[in-house]
Parts: C-alpha cells; sequence; structure tokens
C-alpha cells in the first residue's frame, strides 16, 4: 500500500478501463504472465450477465507497465448462460509458457485452453448420474495446493470436489440445508462453504460424515452469499450477508461471533476479497459504488473500523478481484466495465 492514510482515496489515474458490450458480472485475473515486445502481459477473462442463453467471456490483456488493456477478437468465447465465476489456474507452471488454463461455472463447469490467439474447449464435467443435465453451480474454487481438485457450490446443497485431471468426481457432499452459494478451500483437503441456511460450514475430506458450523446469521435463515478465506493466515475468514452494508470477520478458533464486522460500506456488499501478500488487509465492493480496502487492527475500537483507503466507481461494483500475480491491482466490475486500480 504505497502512502495510504486513514481514508485516503485511489486515484483515478491510477486506473485504466474496459468497456464491453455487455454487462459484467463473472471476472478473473491470470496468474501466468506473458511477455510481449518485453512487456508482461496477463489475462483478464470477463463474463457477460445476459438473461438469455447465449452469453460471452472475453479475455483481455492487461499491461501492467504501460498501464493499457487490449483486446484480442480471437480471444472470445460463447458460454451457455451468464458464467457465475471464472477462474484461471492458480499456480501456473513452466510447462504451461503458450497457454493458461481458464474455468468457469454455469449450467457446468467447464475448462478452456487460453492460447495467444484462440481459445480452445478442454472439458465440460457434469456430475449427474441420471441425466445430461445437472442443478446450476453457484460457484467453485480451485485447490492452490492440489491443483488437480477443484470445488463446486451448487444450488441442490450439494458441494462436489471434482478431480479435474481425470475429470472424475471425488466426492459428493450434501453440504447444507438450502442452496450453497460459495465455496473457498483452505487446505488440501479443507474447504468451507455459505448457504441460503445461514451458515459457514468446515469440511474435511478425510472425514466426510462430519462438518463444523463457525457461523449462523444473526437473523435465521439470513443467506449468506460469498465466503474468502485469509490464504496468509488460515485462521481468518469474511462473509458477507444477503442484503446487508456488513462484511463479517471469523476466527474459525472462535466459532459463532465474529472477530470484527466491517460497516462503512452505504448499501450491500456484493464481493470481498483478501489481500495475497498480507494477512490484515482485505477488500470489499459493493451497491453504493465503493471499493474500500480495509486493515483489520489487533484489537478493534469502540466505534468500529474505518476503512484505510476508498475508490468511487460511480455504480454499483458487482465483482472484486486481487490477484496474488499482481498485489498492487485491485480488479473491480460494475456495468459494462473493466477496472484495474493501483493500490
Amino acid at each position: 500500500m504505497e502512502n495510504s492514510t486513514q481514508g485516503s482515496n485511489l486515484r483515478s489515474e491510477n486506473s485504466v478501463t474496459y468497456e464491453s458490450p455487455y454487462p459484467i458480472f463473472a471476472m478473473a485475473v491470470s496468474s501466468f504472465a506473458a511477455a510481449h515486445h518485453g512487456l508482461r502481459r496477463r489475462n483478464v477473462a470477463v463474463g457477460s450477465f445476459l438473461e438469455e442463453y447465449k452469453n460471452r467471456v472475453e479475455i483481455i490483456s492487461f499491461e501492467e507497465d504501460t498501464v493499457t488493456l487490449k483486446t484480442n477478437p480471437g480471444l472470445a468465447f460463447d458460454h451457455p448462460y451468464p458464467p457465475t465465476k471464472l477462474m484461471f489456474h492458480p499456480n501456473p507452471t513452466a510447462s504451461m509458457k503458450s497457454a493458461d488454463l481458464l474455468v468457469s461455472s454455469g449450467d457446468y463447469l467447464r475448462l478452456w485452453e487460453v492460447r495467444e490467439a484462440s481459445i480452445e474447449p478442454v472439458s465440460t464435467l457434469n456430475n449427474s448420474k441420471t441425466s445430461e443435465y445437472c442443478a446450476p453451480l453457484t460457484s467453485f474454487d480451485w485447490n492452490e495446493v492440489e491443483p488437480r481438485r477443484i470445488g463446486t457450490s451448487s444450488i441442490d446443497t450439494t458441494c462436489t470436489i471434482w478431480d479435474i485431471e481425470k475429470g472424475v468426481v471425488e466426492t459428493q457432499l450434501i453440504a447444507h440445508d438450502k442452496e450453497v452459494y460459495d465455496i473457498a478451500w483452505g487446505e488440501a483437503g479443507v474447504f468451507a462453504s455459505v448457504s441460503a441456511d445461514g451458515s459457514v460450514r468446515i469440511f474435511d475430506l478425510r472425514d466426510k460424515e462430519h462438518s463444523t458450523i463457525i457461523y449462523e446469521s444473526p437473523q435465521p435463515d439470513t443467506p449468506l452469499l460469498r465466503l474468502a478465506w485469509n490464504k496468509q493466515d488460515l485462521r481468518y475468514m469474511a462473509t458477507i450477508l444477503m442484503d446487508s452494508n456488513k462484511v463479517v470477520i471469523l476466527d474459525i478458533r472462535s466459532p459463532a461471533m465474529p472477530v470484527a464486522e466491517l460497516e462503512r460500506h452505504n448499501a450491500s456488499v456484493n464481493a470481498i476479497a483478501w489481500a495475497p501478500q498480507s494477512s490484515r488487509h482485505i477488500s470489499s465492493a459493493g451497491d453504493d459504488g465503493q471499493a474500500l480496502i480495509w486493515e483489520l487492527p489487533t484489537v478493534a475500537g469502540p466505534n468500529g473500523i474505518d476503512p484505510m483507503s476508498m475508490y468511487s466507481a460511480g455504480a454499483e461494483i458487482n465483482q472484486l478481484q486481487w490477484s496474488a500475480a499482481q498485489p498492487d491491482w485491485i480488479a473491480i466490475a460494475f456495468s459494462n466495465k473493466l477496472q484495474m486500480l493501483k493500490v
């Protein structure tokens, strides 16, 4: 955080914007950097949100050195229904010199290979044994420690763990009493999920029969929409409630009572992301058009916690990403715009 002070603003001159032909919902920043004329480029994927079958995913190239976003007509593809989430391979290796792997969720889990000038479908994963249809997927998370594993969440109350290298289901669990809205990995075999039933539950694949409830909505059956696990300190996770301006910070060692509640948004919070390089910083964005960065104090004061910096997009922010590959940049999506912000 350069020269951050209490309540400082992220300046618009340290940002770059791409306007899509479509409203944007899903978004992902790649960890795979390609060199182009001596400049490092990184892919950003954006997914359309159209209330029809045919949707679109575009790959935008972000050049950090020149602070530019560029499109390539060959790097876009049609997607059935709006993708609920997009994610690039979390640990790209040297063997991925010419291609990046992208996963999308919606009706199914789909894998795509993003090459320099084209995108090829790799596989479509459907866990329904009885038909070609499956319950829509609300979200997924790619395991950084075991990259062959992807966990999905679904409206049918289940979470499914895929082995994407073999293309088979490793396990499927009835995770909640109602729709599961988000899932996040902690360790190689431990994940957590949030649901319309208002609970955060942790699962260990070594003991699939049991789960640990670490938080429940104060008002019964208030859905929890998003979950973010702090990769720098696995004791902490964050969640958001439906139609709430709060970000709830949890310590898994102290179930039930949040360690902090961040309440400076003026409308519903839509997205949260922990800083990739710091265990004490988290960002949030919401319907008030604000993207806020918070520093969690060791002890919260009586008047709550103020954000350390803020940015106003001027429209409801749907999505926010803080990429481990580019810790100095936050990506936000609002209306039909993708914006990269220097923090």
